[in-house]
C-alpha cells in the first residue's frame, strides 16, 4: 500500500492527482488549490515529484514540486511528506510545504519564501 497514484484531498480542500509511478518512483500529475488559499488566480498545476519504493518501506517518504499556473507571478511550492497506512489499512499523507514567490531584488528576497 502507500502508493500515491490517484486523488488526494487535504483538510482544507486542495486536490492532488497523481499519475502511475513509473519504475523509479518518480510521478507527475496536478494540483489544485482548495478554497482556503483564497486566490481565485491559482488554476490547476503541473505537479512532479518521487516517492520511496513502497515494496521496500512500508510507510515510504514523498516529496513533489508545484510549479503554479499563475498570470503575473512566479510561485513555486516544495512538499515533503510521508504516507502512513493506519491499522484499517486506511492511506494517509502528511506533508510539510515551501512556498517561493519571485522577488524583485535580493532586498526583497527576505519575504519571497513562506
Amino acid at each position: 500500500q502507500c502508493l500515491l497514484s490517484g486523488s488526494w484531498r487535504s483538510d482544507t480542500g486542495c486536490r492532488m492527482v497523481v499519475s502511475t509511478l513509473g519504475k523509479d518512483s518518480r510521478f507527475s500529475g496536478s494540483y489544485l488549490p482548495g478554497p482556503a488559499a483564497g486566490d481565485s488566480e491559482l488554476l490547476t498545476s503541473p505537479l512532479e515529484g518521487s516517492q520511496q519504493d513502497a515494496g521496500l518501506v512500508p510507510q515510504p517518504t514523498f516529496s513533489f514540486i508545484v510549479n503554479w499556473q499563475l498570470r503575473e507571478t512566479a510561485r513555486t511550492t516544495a512538499f515533503l511528506g510521508q504516507c502512513y497506512v493506519d491499522t484499517n489499512g486506511e492511506e494517509t499523507l502528511h506533508a510539510l510545504w515551501l512556498l517561493r514567490e519571485a522577488a524583485d531584488s535580493p532586498a526583497e528576497d527576505w519575504k519571497a519564501t513562506r
